[in-house]
């Protein structure tokens, strides 16, 4: 059994998925690993989180959402805090051309280790800010 390492720096990290079952396994996998997991299940759900707390140290969102995407919503909480770093999630293999491009990916599926990876390189860059 392999073990899973902790986290370079712990933080609050708002996870945003329309997919209830992704977005639980995500946060769980995270508060596992001594993250605190916010979740919300729509970009204006994570907004208003966005709005209303002040702690929130990474957002990861997924591309492909009702309403308001992925892209629209980093967009929408860049505003709030212009320094958030952000994580975007999609299962498509491409994001429609220019969407999204400058921000950190994940494909899905990803494996825990690519995720805790992904998590520590953006966190550690906002730590040397």
């Amino acid at each position: 059994m392999t073990s899973i390492p902790f986290p370079a720096r712990r933080a609050t990290i708002l996870v945003v998925d329309d997919d209830a079952l992704i977005t639980l396994n995500l946060a769980d996998q995270l508060a596992e690993l001594g993250h605190v997991a916010l979740e919300a299940y729509s970009g204006r759900e994570a907004l208003t989180l966005l709005q209303t707390r002040s702690d929130i140290q990474l957002l990861v969102t997924d591309f492909s959402m009702p309403g308001m995407n992925g892209v629209e919503l980093i967009e929408a909480a860049h505003g709030l805090y212009p320094g958030l770093p952000v994580l975007l999630t999609s299962g498509y293999a491409e994001l429609p051309e220019g969407v999204g491009a400058d921000y950190p990916r994940l494909e899905k599926p990803f494996r825990e280790d690519e995720l805790i990876r992904r998590v520590d390189e953006l966190l550690a860059d906002t730590a040397s800010i």
